[in-house]
C-alpha cells in the first residue's frame, strides 16, 4: 500500500466480497480479472485495505446443516492469494457465510488467508480468539480491527468451538465487544455484519447498536449485509454495500452498484472519506460510469441527510465530513 501523508491515516473500506459459487468458478477456470486494474489503483492510494470476505476459502467440507439456509459460498484457495494480489490487507469473517461448509473450512480460510498475508478477524478457534481485536500498523499508526455479526446464532464460537464473533445486537450490544472497544488505546475500526439483507436503511436496532458502539470507543464502526450502501453519518458508515459478487437481484435498490469508501482519519480528531461508486457486474466489478451510477449517488446523499450526515456530490464521487475538527 502507498502511505498517506503525515498526521493522515487513509483507510480503503469495501462491503462485501463474495467469491464463491460462479466467482469461485470463474477463480477455478483461471479467470482472474475479477476487479478491474482501476479499482484496485484507486484503493492502492489507501494505507489500509479491508472487506468483508463473504465466504470460506477451501476445497473440504460440507454445506451448513441448517434448516432452510438457502445459500453456500466457498471460494479455491486461490482466492486468497488474489485478495493479496489486489492489496487487500485484511478482512473481517464475521457474517453469516464463514462457515457455510463447516469448521474445517474455515480452518482452511484461516491457513489460507495466513500464507497469503491477508489479516483476517471476526472468527478464530474459540470464542477469544474470535473475539480478539486485530492490530495492525499503517502510515506509522496503530489501527486494532473488531468484529461481529448479530446472525446468524449458531455460527457462534465457544469455549473449545471454532466460530465468528456473534453479538445479539438486537438485545443490545454486548459488554465483550463495548469492553474489547473501551480497552484499545489506538484507532478503532469496527466492523459489524448487521441488519436484514435488501433494505434501504439502517434498522432500528442497528441505529442504537451504531450509537453504542461509538460511545464505547469505536473511531469508526463500517457496516455490512443489507447488500447495498446506506447513508453515513458522524462516525458510522451504516452498510458499505456488496463488493464483488455473481447476483443482481433487486432493481429498485439497485444491488448492482456499490460504493469504495476512502476514510480519512486525521491526527487531529477529524474524519472525511470520499465514495466512489463501483458497477457490480458478473463476476466482475469496475469503476461506474457517472450516468449508470446516478441512482446510488442520489439516494445515498439524501440517506446522509435524513441521518443527519454531511454529504455531497462532487465530481462524480460523494464527499463525506463524518467527523468535522470542532467535534473532535
Amino acid at each position: 500500500m502507498m502511505h498517506g501523508v503525515s498526521g493522515v491515516l487513509r483507510l480503503a473500506l469495501a462491503g462485501d466480497a463474495m467469491l464463491g459459487r460462479c466467482v469461485a468458478d470463474a477463480i477455478a477456470a483461471g479467470r482472474e480479472t475479477l476487479l478491474d486494474a482501476d479499482v484496485v489503483a484507486i484503493a492502492a492510494t489507501a494505507d489500509l485495505f479491508v472487506v468483508n470476505l463473504e465466504c470460506c476459502i477451501s476445497e473440504r467440507g460440507a454445506p451448513w446443516p441448517a434448516a432452510g439456509k438457502p445459500f453456500f459460498f466457498r471460494a479455491p484457495p486461490r482466492a486468497a492469494e488474489l485478495l493479496a494480489e489486489w492489496g487487500v490487507d485484511a478482512v473481517s469473517l464475521a457474517n453469516n457465510h464463514a462457515l457455510d461448509y463447516g469448521r474445517e473450512a474455515l480452518a482452511d480460510t484461516f491457513a489460507h488467508l495466513d500464507a497469503a498475508g491477508v489479516a483476517w478477524v471476526g472468527a478464530g478457534a474459540d470464542e477469544r480468539e474470535a473475539r480478539a481485536p486485530r492490530r495492525l500498523t499503517a502510515a506509522g499508526r496503530r489501527v486494532a480491527l473488531v468484529a461481529a455479526t448479530d446472525h446468524p446464532a449458531d455460527f457462534a464460537a465457544a469455549p473449545g468451538r471454532a466460530g465468528v464473533a456473534y453479538a445479539d445486537l438486537r438485545s443490545g450490544v454486548p459488554d465483550w465487544l463495548t469492553g474489547t472497544l473501551a480497552g484499545e488505546p489506538d484507532a478503532v475500526l469496527c466492523l459489524v455484519h448487521w441488519g436484514p439483507n435488501m433494505v434501504p436503511g439502517p434498522v432500528e436496532h442497528v441505529r442504537r447498536a451504531a450509537a453504542q458502539l461509538t460511545a464505547a470507543g469505536a473511531t469508526l464502526v463500517a457496516g455490512h449485509s443489507a447488500h447495498v450502501p446506506h447513508g453515513a453519518a458522524g462516525r458510522v458508515l451504516y452498510d458499505l454495500g456488496d463488493f464483488l459478487d455473481d447476483y443482481a437481484v433487486d432493481r429498485e435498490l439497485r444491488n448492482d452498484l456499490g460504493l469504495l469508501f476512502l476514510v480519512a482519519l486525521h491526527d487531529d480528531g477529524r474524519i472525511d472519506a470520499e465514495a466512489v461508486p463501483l458497477a457490480l457486474d458478473f463476476c466482475r466489478t469496475r469503476l461506474a460510469e457517472p450516468d449508470e451510477a446516478a441512482p446510488l449517488l442520489e439516494r445515498f446523499v439524501r440517506s446522509c441527510g435524513e441521518l443527519g450526515g454531511a454529504a455531497e456530490l462532487t465530481g462524480g464521487r460523494i464527499r463525506l465530513t463524518l467527523v468535522p475538527a470542532s467535534d473532535r
